[in-house]
């Protein structure tokens, strides 16, 4: 018999909120590695994807703003054994949090980070984060984002060891394929998971509900060509 990941309380995310797919991927791959509670934790910050930790039902830790790495690799290292895996959002693992995502990616820490990349702060109002499009409409560039987003790619491929992944919501099942590739990988693990945020991005964006939001979002992803690199919109993973 599979062990229950999932708690009994109901998620308080957005209806349509991309977190609800990942949360779901998250559960399954961790069932298929027929793992307990004892096997795993989850590390998240703070933000719509940091609420994440406290749906399991395993040890979690719910950090402050930008901090999930430092305490997911401390719990790593006095506990090498258990499995360690980081749910949070682009601004807090890029923006608050990203000088710790240079260190831990140098450092080859043995943990998977799981990235929703909705491109928003979402629960704060919906400002513009370090992946929000140029060009896009957020609650702090009401006349379009004036910057390039992060390349999180290049970042976590600039160290001579690495595994960074792509992953969609609109495909659980690659999704599931990508987080299992990277928990398996005996090193740092980074997947980037495109996601949406129907409330405090989309409406802003004009997209009339979630759905559109999904289709677009399908519309413009395409599969890995070349096993050495990513390019802009595939989904897939590359490794050292």
């Amino acid at each position: 018999m599979s062990y229950n990941f999932k708690k009994d309380i109901k998620p308080i995310w957005c209806p349509g909120c991309g977190l609800h797919i990942i949360y779901r991927a998250m559960i399954k791959t961790f069932k298929n590695f027929g793992w307990t509670n004892k096997d795993v934790a989850v590390i998240s910050g703070i933000g719509c994807t940091g609420r994440g930790a406290g749906y399991f039902n395993l040890d979690t830790a719910h950090t402050t703003h930008g901090r999930s790495l430092c305490v997911a690799e401390g719990l790593k290292l006095g506990n090498p054994d258990l499995n360690v895996v980081v749910l949070s959002g682009d601004g807090d693992l890029f923006g608050i949090g990203g000088n710790h995502l240079l260190h831990v990616a140098r450092r080859n820490t043995n943990i998977t980070v799981i990235c929703n990349s909705n491109k928003i702060y979402g629960m704060t109002g919906g400002q513009m984060s370090p992946e929000t499009p140029k060009g896009a409409v957020t609650a702090t560039t009401p006349k379009g984002a004036p910057y390039n987003p992060i390349h999180s790619q290049k970042i976590v491929t600039a160290n001579d060891d690495y595994f960074y992944g792509r992953a969609s919501i609109t495909d659980m099942k690659q999704m599931q394929e990508i987080l299992t590739e990277a928990i398996n990988w005996q090193g740092f693990s980074f997947v980037n998971v495109q996601s949406i945020c129907p409330t405090n991005y989309g409406r802003r964006a004009g997209f009339k509900n979630a759905s559109e939001m999904m289709q677009v979002l399908d519309e413009r992803i395409t599969k890995q060509t070349n096993p050495e690199i990513l390019e802009e919109n595939q989904l897939g993973f590359v490794h050292s």
